[in-house]
């Protein structure tokens, strides 16, 4: 399966192509498009002025440029590429293709840290430190009653604790709603659990790259392997793969990009479900060529569904909402062309 699984297509190397080629445009297009509009001559004489150290105080294209959508749009290129990552993984390690990146919890794990960091008043860095580590904590959770339960399947065994999981954390932050300001907290909690880069800085991503980086790359490394782990945990075995070892190791990288990006961005659902299966209709269910491809769109549509989220109406329109009005219906598109795009 070694070399036939690493050959591209012509069909999945023109799309890779194409994505590659798409991704900057369309980056060029966000820092460009925006209540406050810039031409490319103007982008341009900004990042000499930038390069050069002659930016005058109360530049206002260049504060628009590098203050406001430079971040935002880095910040919308990790996240996407963290979700469609994490959700082709999922897919493929669970092998079920209505698989997400939050069926262990990672995402209301998530929500309930920032949610409680917004009911405690902290700032946006401990906010967003608290959404890190509950994704964390919520999996670790799983995995240890996972580990404890002996009987059953274990992929089934830990697919019910994450549903557990996070049903409690659900109803923790339902809780604290309840219990927050609703002049002041609530209306934060609200939005931030909709998702949203609204107000993200250069310091809000900068910690961040790092770590979704320390995911996605030994998930680029492994992805021929895990590719082997859809055969079954036998078929693996048999040629020379520890699928248990391999399935943890999967789990915390998918797991570590996820917190993350929920962190920066909120819960923004679909996109670990519906990308992955936009990939695998593109270049098909070879994982070795299916985890960048995804990884790739999902960073094009976050860019394009936040593009619109700022420019659509003169308020800000959560992501959530704008990748549900999306996803939903894409979802039932697949459901009633009744084709198996897994296999």
């Amino acid at each position: 399966m070694g070399e036939r699984a690493r050959t591209l297509t012509p069909r999945s190397g023109l799309a890779v192509a194409l994505l590659v080629a798409a991704l900057p445009l369309l980056a060029l297009a966000a820092l460009l498009i925006g209540p406050f509009p810039l031409s490319p001559m103007e982008a341009l004489a900004v990042l000499w002025r930038g390069a050069t150290g002659t930016l005058a105080e109360g530049d206002r294209a260049a504060t628009v440029l590098l203050s406001i959508r430079l971040p935002r749009v880095a910040a919308a290129l990790l996240v996407g590429a963290a979700l469609a990552a994490a959700g082709a993984c999922y897919q493929t390690l669970f092998r079920n293709p209505l698989v997400s990146p939050d069926i262990l919890g990672v995402s209301a794990g998530a929500g309930l840290g920032a949610v409680l960091g917004i009911f405690l008043s902290l700032p946006v860095a401990a906010i967003q430190l608290m959404g890190f580590a509950g994704g964390l904590a919520a999996v670790a959770l799983v995995g240890f009653v996972a580990a404890a339960v002996h009987t059953g399947d274990r992929t089934l065994v830990l697919v019910l604790a994450g549903v557990v999981v996070g049903a409690l954390t659900g109803a923790a932050t339902s809780l604290l709603k309840v219990l927050a300001d609703p002049y002041d907290q609530l209306p934060a909690i609200t939005f931030w659990l909709l998702g949203s880069l609204a107000g993200i800085k250069t310091e809000d991503v900068l910690p961040a790259a790092p770590v979704v980086l320390l995911g996605l790359v030994p998930l680029v490394l492994l992805r021929w392997r895990i590719n082997v782990l859809s055969l079954g945990d036998e078929e693996a075995r048999s040629l020379g793969i520890e699928a248990g070892r391999l399935r943890l190791a999967v789990i915390c990288c998918a797991t570590l990009v996820t917190a993350s990006a929920v962190a920066i961005a909120g819960v923004v659902g679909w996109v670990g479900l519906v990308i992955p299966h936009v990939a695998r209709m593109l270049v098909g269910p070879g994982f070795g060529t299916l985890l960048p491809v995804a990884a790739l769109l999902g960073a094009a549509y976050i860019l394009v569904v936040d593009t619109l989220a700022r420019t659509v109406s003169g308020a800000e329109v959560p992501l959530g909402i704008l990748t549900a009005v999306v996803g939903a219906p894409f979802f039932l598109w697949l459901l009633a062309r009744g084709r198996r795009a897994w296999a």
